[in-house]
């Protein structure tokens, strides 16, 4: 699943006061799924359907049968098609984080003053695929199985308090204000009471996929997986003939497809994507993007050698070399982190603490050396760095294979390690195992990964440092995979996600960044908006750099938004 690159839009910066008042049922956009107008048209009256089928294809490798839409690490969510089977409560674009949420499942969500309350009102007339009336029995019930089970639970953790259920409304409290997390509750799939009680909804694989969505599984294999409309679908009915997500080994596999026209929607790292990928057809080949708050990190083990030691993560924080990793492995595309803070540049750049305005990272190899000798760090007479206890400093960076941008960037990674005397390598894995065993698990020592994005620097931070999602080595984490720990810290994240005031909030803000600084957790490489590339040879009305209606990736909640708006390409 390899990320994003960069085209175009940067969120706005200066609107960031997110979702406070925008959830209420005031804030309706025109993109209603009830509402015919929001469905895009082809210019000669009302569209019809194609029999042709949209292909999306993910570098993601083979996939076992698992299409429980709530587990980590299923196929469905990891290629995507979940969410075009199952819903969420409201469509929020990522890339306009301010913007009013458009109404689906829910009519409504509203909170209350400090945001540790939201009342859910569910849409009438919905039916799940079997026929079934969908209720707010539904909503509670698949916010209840997060709180229940923490392996489930990825953007709550602990944070759930109760659930009740009057009439055709929810009211959720949380333990702590939800300021920064109101998008989070907004995106929660929600699945069918009826048929999921009685089930342990960590394990299982929910073979039959009843959702709400515009599709149906059709078959699935580990290669490919197929899906049809669903002809009861409650909103506009889908005019794609069809959906097929296809599986490559790697990133390679997956640009062949889409350059071949194999695949017609996907998100993969293309070098050179403008001579690679949009010259093989530039009439219908595209790709858009868009900014925000996320960024890719290289996750330090915090709890073991030789990443235990702040003075070594610090030295290595020194030596690598950002601008080059980002001219070679990303290709110029991604923009290079240079704040200490790591904050990506445009759109963090409010939110630095006077302490670090125009403080950026450069490579110090003899700074770094320095800060190694203070800490008691020696050499061998072959230049071999040796630890306080007098062990060589070696450790092993991994990705999974395949994942070319990734490994690349390890690489050069490496090449600073290399320079402090260290002994690193560059080890791939397989995908499946990274996702379900060495990331979750902490069964690595440097591993890149990505955060979520946003609309204010919260996720990022908390995603890389906030004890709220430590757990022990062994057991699996949903974020905070470096196991990186710091009371200060924790309480600073809880105090910005609950803060009523700005000052309460950029208080907070410099605790986390100083620590950040000082602590170095976890090592901000680049910048990572969301991307994908299209095919408009079979359908038009995927968001474009003019139009950014949504996240334009197929793997997420904005899906069921993207597939009502895609109408048959004129001849």
């Amino acid at each position: 699943m390899r990320k994003h690159k960069l085209a175009g839009i940067v969120a706005g910066v200066a609107t960031i006061a997110l979702l406070a008042t925008a959830c209420t049922s005031d804030n309706k956009s025109n993109d209603d799924p009830k509402d015919p107008a929001s469905t895009a048209s082809n210019g000669s009256g009302t569209p019809k359907a194609s029999d042709k089928i949209l292909t999306i294809g993910m570098p993601n490798a083979q996939q076992k049968p698992n299409q429980n839409p709530l587990a980590p690490g299923s196929a469905s969510l990891s290629l995507g098609y979940a969410f075009a089977v199952y819903e969420s409560l409201m469509q929020v674009n990522e890339l306009k984080p301010t913007d009013p949420p458009t109404p689906w499942l829910a009519q409504s969500v509203e909170w209350n003053a400090d945001s540790t309350e939201a009342v859910i009102t569910a849409r009438d007339g919905v039916k799940w695929s079997d026929g079934t009336p969908f209720t707010a029995e539904d909503i509670a019930y698949s916010i209840q199985l997060r709180k229940d089970h923490k392996e489930l639970n990825t953007d709550f953790p602990d944070q759930y308090k109760d659930i009740a259920v009057e009439g055709n409304k929810v009211t959720v409290s949380f333990t702590t204000g939800q300021y920064v997390n109101q998008a989070k509750l907004l995106k929660l799939l929600i699945v069918p009471k009826h048929l999921w009680e009685g089930q342990d909804p960590v394990t299982w694989t929910d073979p039959e996929m009843i959702g709400t969505g515009p599709f149906k599984l059709k078959q699935f294999t580990p290669q490919s997986v197929s899906l049809e409309p669903n002809a009861d679908y409650w909103g506009t009915k889908p005019l794609v003939g069809g959906l097929r997500y296809d599986t490559f080994n790697d990133n390679n596999g997956l640009t062949t497809a889409l350059t071949t026209g194999e695949a017609q929607w996907g998100w993969v790292f293309i070098p050179d994507f403008e001579n690679t990928f949009i010259a093989k057809d530039p009439d219908h080949y595209h790709q858009v993007a868009g900014g925000g708050f996320g960024v890719d990190v290289l996750y330090l083990n915090n709890e073991t050698k030789p990443f235990n030691d702040v003075a070594f993560r610090k030295a290595l924080n020194m030596v690598v070399d950002r601008t080059d990793i980002s001219a070679t492995a990303g290709y110029g595309v991604w923009p290079e982190i240079k704040s200490v803070t790591g904050l990506p540049p445009g759109t963090g750049d409010p939110f630095i603490s006077p302490e670090y305005q125009g403080k950026e990272l450069s490579v110090d190899v003899d700074g770094a050396k320095q800060v190694l000798t203070t800490a008691g760090y020696t050499w061998d007479s072959k230049g071999a760095l040796l630890d306080p206890d007098g062990e060589k400093v070696s450790f092993t960076l991994t990705n999974p294979t395949g994942w070319t941008d990734y490994l690349d960037a390890l690489a050069i990674i490496k090449e600073g390690a290399v320079k402090l005397g260290a002994s690193a390598d560059v080890k791939g894995a397989v995908q499946d195992t990274w996702f379900n065993d060495i990331i979750p698990l902490g069964n690595f020592q440097a591993s890149l990964h990505w955060t979520d994005g946003g609309s204010t620097p919260w996720n990022m931070y908390s995603n890389i440092m906030d004890g709220a999602s430590y757990v022990p080595l062994k057991k699996p984490a949903t974020w905070n995979f470096g196991r990186y720990k710091n009371d200060d810290v924790t309480k600073a994240l809880a105090d910005f996600k609950s803060g009523s005031s700005e000052e309460q909030r950029t208080d907070a803000l410099a605790v986390v960044q100083k620590h950040f600084v000082d602590d170095v957790p976890g090592l901000v490489i680049w910048s990572r908006p969301a991307v994908a590339q299209y095919s408009t040879v079979n359908y038009t009305g995927f968001p474009t750099d003019e139009d950014p209606y949504a996240n334009p990736q197929p793997t997420g909640p904005q899906a069921a938004l993207i597939l009502s708006k895609l109408v048959p390409t004129e001849d």
